[in-house]
């Protein structure tokens, strides 16, 4: 009977070891549902078009004379794409040379403005051009002799 009882043992931890292993394949869950949220963000507020002009040409400005034309880029420097909807150029208004007669915003002409308008990719940029006249008045206009005239460019 020694030999039986070892067979036992031997079978005995067989079934064990195959019932543990078996067990440990298994696989058992319990369905569920459930909810949840989450958020994204967008930007508070767009960002300002930038603007760089080149160098006048055409001939010198006098008064009633020859016009020149000013070439320049607006990019868009935000993230997204932007919607550029019309630019305007004037003189600086706070721009004065001289004190009698002054030459002024007043003694200058700007546009028209030519520039692609329209949605603008980020980073992306478009050209224009925008013409500069100096206007022939009644009056003495020395001050505007060899002046360089500040041109402001905006964008919405």
């Amino acid at each position: 009977m020694a030999k039986i009882a070892g067979r036992k043992k031997r079978i005995i931890v067989t079934t064990a070891v195959l019932a543990a292993i078996s067990g440990g394949a298994a696989f058992a869950y319990w369905s569920a549902t459930g909810t949840g949220v989450g958020e994204a963000k967008t930007a508070a507020d767009s960002v300002p078009f930038t603007f760089v002009s080149q160098a006048a040409t055409g001939g010198p400005l006098s008064p009633g004379g020859t016009q020149q034309t000013v070439a320049f880029a607006v990019t868009n420097p935000g993230t997204g794409v932007q919607y550029l909807a019309d630019v305007e150029v004037t003189v600086d208004e706070d721009w004065s040379v001289g004190t009698t007669l002054p030459c002024t915003a007043a003694d200058f002409t700007v546009g028209p403005v030519v520039v692609t308008k329209g949605s603008i990719n980020a980073g992306a940029s478009v050209n224009g051009t925008v013409k500069v006249t100096m206007n022939n008045s009644a009056t003495n206009q020395d001050n505007c002799k060899g002046v360089t005239v500040p041109l402001v460019f905006s964008a919405s």
